[in-house]
C-alpha cells in the first residue's frame, strides 16, 4: 500500500540588498557560477567575498548537523563534496573551505554572520569542518578535525557577528525635496541676477553697480555653504556589542579582561586667572571617573603657564578623586563633574535604589564643599607661604654675609615656594629670569601612577563615613606636564603645547588614541568615550583619523542672544559633512588616532579625478610600508609634498620612534570577521602595562624640551599644524587631504559640555580669532584650491568656504549701507519696483523658508536658532569678520603678526544673576562699523520720510523699497543694539528722546541742503 509522500520543504534563493533585506528570487533563474578564485575573501587577497553567493533553506533534518543516530542512507544522499578555498585568518591552517553557492548577490559588503538572532547557515558551514554538497546540508567529517569537533548550532545562535555602528540615512521624504529646492533656488537666483544685469537703473548706476556686485557674491557664498549639505547622515553606536566583543570571556580572553585599546586624554590650560583652577579640576574629575577600563586610561594636563596654583589645584583634585570616583561608580552618577552634578535642579534620588545613596551623597557634598574652599584659598596660601620662606631665606643670607639686605629692592628675587619648601621651577608670582611664562624649565610630575591591571575593591570599614565594598577604587594614571620655554624660541601657542603632550604621552603610556579637551569642557556622558571607540573599532575603522563630538554649552542665556550654542553649525553643517569625508576638527572634544596625528597615510584611500571628482579610484597607501624608517632617517631632508609623503623626522628620541609602530598596531580594529582589513587578533591587548621607571620619565622630560622640535617635521607634517590661530581646522584638513575619513558622533545624551562667552565683546573677539584664522588659511598652502585628489569634491567646497567666508564681510558692509544711501539720494537699486523684481524676491524668500523648514527636519535645530544664527551672521560680518580680513591682509602684505588674548572662562561674579556677564559693556573698536550702519539706517528712514512727505511729486515706491531694506538691516542688528543698552531698564529714557530729536534734526537739515524734487527755488518750503 503506497503511503503519501510528505511535501518537501521549499528552498528559497535570495540576494541580500544594501539595506540588509533579503529578496527572494525564482529557482529557475539562470545563474552563472563564477570562477572558483572569486570565492576567496577580499581580506585574504581574492577579489570577492564568498557571502556574495547565498542560498537560504528552512531548517529540516536534511540540512541540520548529522549525528550518530542519522541513517547511513541519509548521509549517502548528502554527497561528499569539499570546496577549495582558504580562510582569511592566517592562524587557522586547517580551517574549512568554502563551497559553491547557487545565487550571486550584488551586495559585496554583506555581513558574513547574520546581524539578527536568526541562524546563519552560511557562516555555520564556513566555520565548521564537514562534508557537504550543494545547499546547506552538513555532515561531520569522519574522525573530526580537533579544533572544530564541538562546533554546533548553539555557538552561532548565541553569538552572531554584530557591527558596532550603523549609519542612518535621512528619510528620502525629507532629503529629496531638500535637494530639489536647492537646485530650484539656485535656478531662481541665476535668473534673478540675469534680470538685474539686463535692467540697470539709469538714474543711479553707482547704486545699481554696487548692489549687483554684492548680490552676485552673496549667491556664490550661499552656494558654497549649501552644496556640502546635500548628503546629511546620522549614526548610532552599539555599546552592548562593544562590551561583548572586547570585555566578555572567550577562548582568547578566558578571564574577561578588557581588550580595548589604550586612550590618552589631554587637558590644555594656560592661565589660572582666566581659566580658574576649580573649573580645570572639575574637568579632571569627570575624566578620571569616565566609564572606560581604568588600566587603559591615562590623563595628561598641559599647563602652558607653568603656574604653581594649577599644580597644587591638580594635587588637591587627585586627593578628592580618591573618594569621588568610587562614589560615582557605586551609584552610577551622571554627570561626573561634581560642580555640574550638585547644580542640577532635580530630584537626585530618582532611579536610585541603593539605601546608602542619601547618606553617601550628603557626605560627598560636604567633602566637595571643603574641596572648593581649599581650591579658593590656594592663591593666598601660596602667597603667604612664599613671603614667609623668602623672609626666612633673606635672614639666612644676612646671617651668612653679615650685611643687612633690603627686601624691597626689585633686584632681589622673590621666589615662589612649593609645599615641600623648595623653589617652584615654573613661573613665579614675581617673574624672574628662568621663572616666567615664556622662560622656565620643563616640569613633569606623575601624580597618579599606573593602576593595577585587575580591579581593586574596597574593603569593609576602610573608610569611616562611606563604604566602597565591591567598588573598584582604582584611578587612571594622571600626569602634570609643563613644557620647557626659553627666550628666542617660537613655542607655537596651543599647537606646540599639544605636540609636547603627544610626545610625552607616547613615552609614558602610548595610547593608540588621543582625546583632547579644553580646560572648561568636561565629560557629561561617562559612556561617550565608548561610543567614539565603537567607530574606531568597527569594520573600516582603520581609515578613520578622528571622531568629532558636537560642542554643547552651559550658562548661555535662554534667548541665546548671540548664537553662542552655534547649533546651526554643529547640528547642520557638521552632520552634513559626515555624509562626505567627515566633519572638521573644531579644537576640543575630538578622539584622534595617534598614527594619523603622526602624519602617516591611511591604509586605503580613494582618489577623485574629473571636473567635480566624478571618477573614483581606490589606491593602497601601504601604511605598514610607511613605517620602514630607522634612526638614520631623521637626518634626511624634508619631503616636498607634506600631505602625501610619509613623515620621517620625528626627533632624536629612539624610544619615541619605536613607539610609533606599537601605537599603529594597537589602534587596529579587531580581526573577528574575514571582511575586516588591517585588523589585529583578539586578545592582543590583554597584557598589563609595565610600570613606569626613572629612565622612561627622564625620556619624557627630554621630548618636551624647547629644542626637541629643531630640524624635525613637528608642526609641519606631524602633530598639530603650526602657522595659524585656528590650528584645529588646519590639522583636520591635512588629515582629510591625505585620504583619511572622520566621523561625527552625536550621542543621545550630550557627550561633553563646556562654557562659552555670553558677553558681546568676548563673543566678537572669539569670532574675530576664528575669522582671522580662516583668512590665514586662505593665503596659505592649506587653501582647498591646492588640495590633493584624495579630497572629495564637496569636502573641498566645504574647506574652501572656510577660507572664503570672512571676505563676505566686505560685501555685507556695503549692502547694509545701500538702504541708507538709497533713502539719502532718493533713488533705489532698481529703476522702479517692477513686478518681475517683486516676483523674484518672493520666489527667493519662499524657497529659503522651505529650505529652512526641511533643514529643521533633518538636523533637529529650531527656527529660532536659525534666526539667531542669521542675526549674528550680520553682526559678526559687519564687525569681527571685516577686521579679520584687514588683519589677514596686513599679515600677508606687511608681515605683521597677529596676537590674541585668551578667552576668559571664569563665571560671573554676581551670584544672584548667573547671566550678569551678558549685560556687561566692554567697549571695543569692533563696535564702530555696526554702530555706523545702525545710525545711518535710522537717520535715513527719517530723511526718506521727510523727503517724500514734503515733495511735490512723492515717490512712495522708492521710500517703500529703501525703508523696507533699512528695516531689514535694523532687525538683524537688534541683538547688537540690545547688548549696548546693558541690563533691561537701566538705559535712561532721555537717551531715546535725544536719539529721536537728533534724527529729526538731521533729516530736516538734509531737506534744507538737498531739497526734494520739484522744488524750483533751491530750498524746501515747509508750510505749517
Amino acid at each position: 500500500m503506497a503511503s503519501s509522500t510528505p511535501p518537501k520543504p521549499q528552498v528559497k534563493f535570495g540576494v541580500r540588498t544594501n539595506s540588509g533585506r533579503v529578496m527572494s528570487l525564482p529557482r529557475d533563474e539562470d545563474v552563472t557560477l563564477p570562477h572558483v578564485s572569486e570565492f576567496t575573501s577580499t581580506s585574504s587577497g581574492g577579489p570577492l567575498d564568498y557571502v556574495d553567493y547565498m542560498v537560504t533553506m528552512p531548517p529540516t533534518p536534511d540540512n541540520q548537523p548529522i549525528g550518530a543516530d542519522v541513517p547511513a542512507a541519509t548521509q549517502t544522499r548528502l554527497g561528499n563534496h569539499k570546496p577549495t578555498s582558504r580562510l582569511a585568518n592566517k592562524g587557522r591552517e586547517n580551517a574549512p573551505e568554502r563551497s559553491l553557492s547557487v545565487m550571486r548577490s550584488t551586495n559585496k559588503s554583506t555581513l558574513i554572520r547574520s546581524q539578527t538572532s536568526e541562524f546563519d547557515h552560511n557562516r555555520w558551514l564556513f566555520d565548521s569542518h564537514g562534508t557537504y554538497g550543494y545547499g546547506n546540508a552538513y555532515q561531520q567529517a569522519d574522525g573530526g578535525t580537533g579544533k572544530y569537533d564541538e562546533t554546533g548550532l548553539s555557538d552561532f545562535l548565541n553569538k552572531p557577528w554584530k557591527p558596532l555602528t550603523r549609519k542612518i540615512k535621512v528619510p528620502n521624504g525629507i532629503l529629496s525635496p531638500y535637494r530639489v529646492l536647492v537646485w530650484i533656488r539656485l535656478a531662481v537666483l541665476v535668473l534673478f541676477l540675469v534680470w538685474r544685469v539686463r535692467n540697470p537703473n539709469q538714474d543711479a548706476m553707482w547704486l545699481w553697480g554696487m548692489s549687483i556686485v554684492c548680490e552676485i557674491w552673496f549667491a556664490f557664498s550661499w552656494l558654497l555653504d549649501q552644496l556640502p549639505k546635500l548628503n546629511p547622515v546620522n549614526r548610532e553606536a552599539d555599546l552592548s556589542a562593544l562590551h561583548e566583543k572586547f570585555e566578555t570571556p572567550s577562548p582568547e580572553n578566558p578571564y574577561g579582561r578588557s581588550d580595548l585599546p589604550g586612550l590618552d586624554v589631554f587637558i590644555s590650560t594656560a592661565d589660572p586667572e582666566k581659566e580658574p583652577p576649580l573649573v580645570t579640576a572639575n574637568t579632571l574629575l569627570s575624566i578620571l571617573a569616565a566609564e572606560y577600563p581604568v588600566e587603559k586610561l591615562s590623563v595628561y594636563i598641559s599647563d602652558d603657564g607653568a603656574a604653581l596654583l594649577t599644580f597644587e589645584a591638580m594635587a588637591e583634585a587627585v586627593a578628592f578623586a580618591e573618594v569621588w570616583v568610587p562614589f560615582c561608580r557605586k551609584h552610577s552618577i551622571e554627570p561626573r563633574n561634581p560642580e555640574a552634578y550638585f547644580s542640577i535642579r532635580k530630584d537626585a534620588t530618582k532611579n536610585k535604589k541603593n539605601p546608602e545613596f542619601v547618606k553617601d551623597r550628603r557626605w560627598i557634598k560636604r567633602e566637595y564643599d571643603e574641596f572648593k574652599v581649599r581650591i579658593n584659598g590656594l592663591p593666598d596660601l601660596i602667597r603667604r607661604r612664599s613671603n614667609t620662606l623668602n623672609k626666612k631665606a633673606s635672614h639666612e643670607r644676612e646671617d651668612s654675609v653679615g650685611v643687612s639686605i633690603d627686601n624691597s629692592n626689585p633686584l632681589i628675587k622673590k621666589a615662589t615656594w612649593m609645599a615641600d619648601c623648595t623653589h617652584w621651577p615654573g613661573t613665579w608670582l614675581t617673574p624672574a629670569p628662568d621663572h616666567s611664562k615664556s622662560d622656565h624649565a620643563s616640569i613633569l610630575q606623575v601624580m597618579i601612577k599606573t593602576p593595577h591591571p585587575d580591579p581593586v575593591y574596597g574593603v569593609p570599614d576602610e573608610h569611616p563615613y562611606i563604604s566602597f565594598t565591591d567598588v573598584d577604587i582604582r584611578l587612571p594614571m594622571f600626569v602634570y606636564v609643563s613644557r620647557e620655554k626659553r627666550k628666542g624660541y617660537d613655542h607655537n601657542k596651543k599647537a606646540g603645547a599639544m605636540n609636547a603632550l603627544v610626545r610625552a604621552s607616547a613615552i609614558l603610556s602610548n595610547g593608540p588614541f588621543i582625546l583632547n579637551f579644553d580646560c572648561d569642557h568636561y565629560i557629561y556622558n561617562s559612556f561617550a568615550i565608548r561610543e567614539g571607540m565603537c567607530y574606531m573599532m568597527d569594520r573600516g575603522g582603520d581609515r578613520i583619523c578622528y571622531i568629532q563630538f558636537p560642542q554643547r554649552f552651559e550658562g548661555i542665556d535662554p534667548s541665546d542672544r548671540y548664537a553662542n550654542h552655534n547649533t546651526v553649525f554643529f547640528d547642520g553643517n557638521m552632520r552634513a559633512l559626515d555624509g562626505l569625508q567627515g566633519p572638521m576638527y573644531v579644537g576640543t572634544g575630538c578622539l584622534f588616532r595617534r598614527f594619523a596625528l603622526y602624519g602617516f597615510n591611511p591604509p586605503r584611500a580613494n582618489e577623485y579625478t574629473g571636473l567635480y571628482g566624478q571618477h573614483k579610484r581606490t589606491i593602497s597607501t601601504s601604511s605598514t610600508g610607511s613605517l620602514r624608517f630607522t634612526m638614520e632617517d631623521v637626518e634626511q631632508p624634508l619631503a616636498e609634498t607634506p600631505d602625501i609623503d610619509a613623515p620621517m623626522k620625528f626627533g632624536n628620541s629612539r624610544m619615541f620612534v619605536e613607539s610609533i609602530r606599537v601605537a599603529e598596531f594597537q589602534g587596529r580594529p579587531l580581526a573577528d570577521h574575514p571582511s575586516v582589513k588591517n585588523g589585529r587578533p583578539p586578545g592582543a591587548l590583554l597584557r598589563p602595562r609595565s610600570p613606569l621607571d626613572a629612565p622612561t620619565v627622564a625620556e619624557a622630560v627630554t621630548v618636551i624640551s624647547c629644542w626637541y622640535e629643531d630640524n624635525t617635521e613637528w608642526g609641519d607634517r606631524v602633530g598639530w599644524i603650526y602657522g595659524s590661530v585656528t590650528e584645529d581646522v588646519v590639522t583636520g584638513y591635512r588629515m582629510h587631504n591625505r585620504g583619511w575619513h572622520s566621523v561625527y558622533c552625536v550621542p543621545k545624551r550630550d557627550a561633553f559640555r563646556g562654557t562659552a562667552p555670553i558677553n558681546l565683546t568676548d563673543r566678537l573677539h572669539q569670532v574675530l580669532r576664528w575669522a582671522t584664522g580662516s583668512v590665514e588659511i586662505f593665503f596659505s598652502r592649506n587653501n582647498a584650491f591646492l588640495a590633493s585628489s584624495r579630497l572629495k569634491f564637496l569636502q573641498r567646497i566645504a574647506y574652501l568656504n572656510v577660507g572664503i567666508y570672512p571676505f563676505t564681510s566686505i560685501f555685507l558692509v556695503v549692502y547694509c549701507t545701500l538702504p541708507a544711501l538709497s533713502l539719502f539720494s532718493g533713488h533705489f537699486i532698481v529703476q522702479t519696483l517692477d513686478v518681475m523684481f517683486l516676483v523674484y524676491l518672493l520666489l527667493i524668500t519662499i524657497t529659503l523658508m522651505l529650505l529652512s523648514l526641511l533643514e529643521v527636519k533633518w538636523s533637529g535645530i529650531s527656527l529660532e536658532e536659525l534666526w539667531r544664527n542669521e542675526q549674528f551672521w550680520v553682526i559678526g560680518g559687519t564687525s569681527a569678520h571685516l577686521v579679520a580680513v584687514l588683519q589677514g591682509l596686513l599679515k600677508v602684505i606687511a608681515g605683521i603678526e597677529i596676537s590674541f588674548t585668551l578667552t576668559s572662562k571664569s563665571a560671573a561674579e554676581d551670584e544672584e544673576d548667573i547671566y550678569a556677564d551678558l549685560y556687561v559693556i566692554k567697549y571695543t573698536s569692533l563696535f564702530i562699523p555696526p554702530l555706523i550702519i545702525i545710525t545711518l539706517n535710522i537717520t535715513s528712514i527719517f530723511v526718506g520720510c521727510s523727503r517724500t512727505i514734503y515733495s511735490e511729486i512723492p515717490q512712495w515706491s522708492k521710500l517703500l523699497g529703501g525703508g523696507f531694506f533699512s528695516f531689514w538691516v535694523l532687525v538683524h542688528m537688534y541683538p547688537f543694539a540690545k547688548g549696548l543698552m546693558g541690563r533691561r531698564g537701566r538705559t535712561p529714557t532721555i537717551i531715546y528722546v535725544w536719539c529721536g530729536l537728533l534724527a529729526i534734526t538731521i533729516s530736516l537739515l538734509w531737506i534744507t541742503i538737498s531739497p526734494p524734487e520739484g522744488s524750483t527755488d533751491g530750498s524746501a518750503s515747509i508750510t505749517v
